[in-house]
């Protein structure tokens, strides 16, 4: 029955088109950009693998530019209009960040990159939410689950808890860094082991409902913060939890990107009880950790694989190689790789590191082979760059809090010294408002209504619509990509839920298809209900969760006894009666589409009230099975 369940919600899935991108990769290896924007005085590209270019413009208001030729691999990319960076609106794939909003651009490989889409079998990303003690709060992450999970139900897995950079979101090393395509890839040629993959939030404070001007700046010490405090008080529990994991030394690893790489050594050295395979890209970590540097011998027999990387053009090269000189003169054993064409500190490196390293986790015999062969660190030459305090305030300024919500409302923020007017549009407004620019040039204004709806929003600075710099949450449109408000302190939000059983959310970039299963009873077989969620005109399979937040909205009412367990999907269910399949008893399919209703705000109330009229319904039961897909607090074998 498991297995029939989870086959109608794969069976007759197609993928579909996303919007069409401006950019055009050409035979020669150069790419054009075009972006249309008629009240533009002033367009550059700035394209990680060329730096910033001005853009001509043409008679049809189009500006243009072509840049390269580059290597086949993924590059982060933006316009800057009048000043103003935005993204491209006419691209579907962007960079989940906090801060900086860039579309991303793919130069394909056509198979001979790691991270390539390869026909071969893929894995599942699922989005996790789960109540942690040490944040106060719901946090997030994102867990890959390799293709042998779901038909080979009593195999337990080896997990790899994998942490983003510096203003980096749970998301990044999924869309950026696609850990998933590269583990895939390396599985099906047998090159890697099977193993979850934990991608947790490396900025918890974030998510707290109340935060102060300063809150969730990067962090630069790491013991006893709120996010080592969490993966292993939290995150760690909630994963061995819920699914079939090892859970010993042997069968944990811990590794990350910059800020993320700083955070895993520190969290790995400090629980060697907790992990014996260590991995850093582009980053380093204290030299000052308790019983851990000065027992060289002990340490070693301990670490099965420490593995640094990092590029000699990378501005942390300088710590890193220091790190690795500090590890050489304490005769702690550490395999290390340089790089020096893949632009320094960024996600290019990233991803080739990683397809370095997984195929050494969890393989001890590998894994072995590698430490035989390890290298010294680099003479220094005193000319490496050194990440200090003065570089770190310059790259992160103190941030901006937009949207900023207190009892009277929510106030919106934006800095644009230069700009001659900024507006503020929504989709609860007739017609955007103009906002007001104090003396540093950050333009505001306040809205004593909406408190606790949720709705898109933008700034139109001198005519040119511009995305919240300020405000991580985007809506995943397949044009312009809107900021999402929502209150924190809103009962539908993660953030203030509490302690309560959470369902998981998947998306398949693939397929563009989504879908939520909420958390079911152990106790007995229950077919739950099925909602398809028809995605709006100009929404993506991520809408109705990302802005409709249908997954929180079913959370909340299952654990208030208003609704019973769901499953809901983007995917057309109405195959189901004409397939041939078995059909189950009361399966009767509720269809909910956005485009009959003009806001979020609306889109939300009606599946509130789906939801608590399904809730009334009676729902067919099977006594004597184990919980479907296990329910709260129970592995899913």
């Amino acid at each position: 029955m498991k297995n029939l369940l989870w086959s109608v919600l794969l069976w007759g899935w197609a993928a579909s088109a996303g919007a069409q991108s401006s950019t055009v990769c050409n035979a020669d290896g150069t790419v054009t950009f075009r972006y249309w924007n008629k009240s533009a005085k002033t367009v550059s590209v700035d394209v990680q693998f060329a730096g910033r270019h001005a853009m001509a413009l043409d008679a049809d208001s189009v500006w243009t530019a072509t840049l390269g030729p580059a290597a086949p691999d993924m590059y982060p990319y933006c316009f800057i209009v009048d000043g103003v960076s935005i993204m491209d609106p006419a691209n579907p794939n962007y960079f989940p960040n906090e801060g900086f909003k860039n579309s991303l651009l793919e130069i394909p490989g056509n198979g001979t990159l790691p991270h390539d889409i390869c026909d071969v079998p893929h894995g599942r990303m699922e989005y996790v939410h789960y109540y942690s003690k040490s944040l106060g709060g719901t946090n997030n992450a994102v867990v890959y689950l390799p293709p042998s999970y779901m038909s080979e139900q009593q195999k337990r897995y080896p997990v790899f808890y994998l942490i983003s950079g510096t203003t980096d979101t749970e998301e990044v090393y999924y869309k950026v860094g696609r850990v998933n395509y590269i583990l895939d890839n390396l599985i099906a040629s047998k090159q890697a082991k099977d193993m979850i993959v934990v991608l947790p939030y490396g900025n918890p404070t974030k998510l707290q409902p109340r935060r102060q001007e300063g809150d969730g700046m990067p962090q630069t010490h790491f013991g006893g913060d709120v996010f080592s405090l969490d993966l292993i008080n939290d995150l760690m529990p909630y994963i061995e939890k819920n699914f079939r994991t090892k859970a010993d030394r042997d069968h944990r690893a811990i590794g990350g990107f910059s800020r993320g790489g700083n955070q895993a050594l520190y969290n790995g050295l400090a629980n060697l009880d907790k992990f014996s395979y260590l991995c850093s890209y582009s980053s380093f970590t204290s030299t000052d950790i308790p019983g851990v540097y000065d027992h060289a011998a002990e340490t070693n027999k301990k670490i099965h694989l420490f593995w640094l990387g990092v590029g000699t053009d990378d501005f942390l090269y300088g710590n890193a190689r220091d790190y690795m000189q500090f590890l050489d003169d304490k005769g702690i054993v550490s395999v290390k790789e340089f790089t020096n064409d893949k632009f320094g500190h960024t996600w290019m490196n990233a991803k080739y590191f990683l397809s370095k390293t997984l195929p050494l986790l969890f393989n001890k015999k590998a894994a072995e082979e590698a430490r035989k062969t390890a290298k010294p660190a680099p003479a220094a030459t005193g000319k490496e760059p050194q990440f200090t305090p003065g570089v770190m305030a310059r790259m992160f300024p103190r941030p901006i809090i937009s949207p900023d919500y207190d009892d009277q409302g929510v106030t919106f923020r934006f800095k644009a010294p230069d700009a001659a007017k900024v507006e503020l549009e929504c989709e609860m407004l007739s017609e955007p408002i103009l906002m007001t620019k104090d003396t540093s040039g950050v333009w505001s204004t306040k809205l004593t209504d909406y408190l606790f709806d949720t709705f898109k929003y933008c700034f139109v600075v001198d005519g040119t619509r511009v995305a919240d710099p300020c405000n991580m949450f985007l809506s995943p449109d397949q044009g312009f990509k809107y900021s999402i408000a929502d209150n924190p302190a809103s009962p539908f939000n993660f953030a203030s839920q509490g302690d309560i059983p959470h369902g998981r959310t998947g998306y398949d970039l693939d397929r563009r298809e989504a879908w939520y299963m909420s958390p079911m009873s152990p106790r007995r077989m229950t077919f739950p209900k099925f909602i398809q969620l028809v995605p709006g005109k100009g929404d993506t399979m991520e809408s109705w969760f990302k802005v409709g937040g249908a997954d929180a909205i079913a959370d909340r009412l299952l654990a208030d006894g208003k609704t019973k367990p769901c499953i809901m999907t983007t995917s057309n269910l109405d195959f189901m009666g004409q397939s041939g399949m078995p059909q189950m008893p009361g399966f009767s399919p509720k269809v909910l589409r956005a485009d009959d209703y003009p806001t979020w705000t609306q889109r939300r109330r009606a599946l509130t009230k789906l939801l608590i009229e399904l809730g009334k319904e009676p729902n067919p039961t099977f006594p004597g099975g184990g919980g479907m897909w296990g329910g709260p607090g129970q592995p899913e074998n």
